[in-house]
């Protein structure tokens, strides 16, 4: 048992720091004797839990993403629009969000600066150029972000299964264990030989 833990410590890892699940080819390699079982089993549970923890987190995070967005991609489309506007043009007349139920009108003449949340209740002024600029950055990070995240889910949905797996393949080897044992003994008592173990 301590070297699963030990090949545990040191297993590969996906580009986000996620560790591969250790495939279980070879029970014995795993489990020595019956004792071991127990202990393997609860570990491999452990790892399943934590696969799981890790999978419910990045959904949030995924769907956090997927709303993001779409606001951004507003935001950065009402920037260049407001770029693109000829400076001589009449007032704009607009309707602007003030809280979720409760909007306002307003006439927009050509502006030069825009004001951008960047969270924490932080406001600041940038002018146009700047504010696309960072605007399309941030887009490019979320959609990255967004790409990272599809492919974790798809990683631990693959390392849950592995998980599963060995943890199948572990106990059925314990059952197996056991069944020789029960002929090995009705064996013994028949005066019949012991039969050496296949593993």
């Amino acid at each position: 048992m301590a070297e699963t833990e030990k090949s545990g410590k040191d297993a590969p890892t996906n580009p986000r720091g996620i560790p591969f699940a250790p495939f279980v080819e070879n029970v014995q390699e795993y489990v020595s004797t019956r004792a071991d079982v127990e202990g393997v089993l609860k570990n491999f549970q452990e790892m399943i839990s934590k696969y799981q923890f890790m999978q419910a987190n990045t959904e949030r995070r995924l769907a956090g993403l997927k709303d993001k967005i779409p606001d951004i991609q507003k935001t950065v489309a009402t920037v260049q629009f407001l770029r693109a506007r000829d400076p001589d043009a009449e007032p704009l007349e607009t309707t602007f969000e003030l809280n979720d139920t409760l909007y306002a009108k307003a006439n927009v003449q050509t502006p030069q600066e825009v004001y951008l949340w960047l969270g924490a209740n932080v406001m600041l002024s940038y002018p146009l150029p700047d504010a696309e600029t960072l605007l399309e950055d941030k887009l490019t990070a979320a959609r990255s972000s967004l790409s990272n995240c599809e492919d974790d889910l798809d990683f631990l949905r693959e390392q849950i299964t592995t998980m599963e797996v060995a943890t199948a393949r572990v106990y059925n080897w314990d059952i197996g264990e056991r069944r020789k044992e029960k002929g090995d003994g009705k064996t013994g008592e028949d005066g019949g030989s012991e039969a050496p173990p296949n593993g």
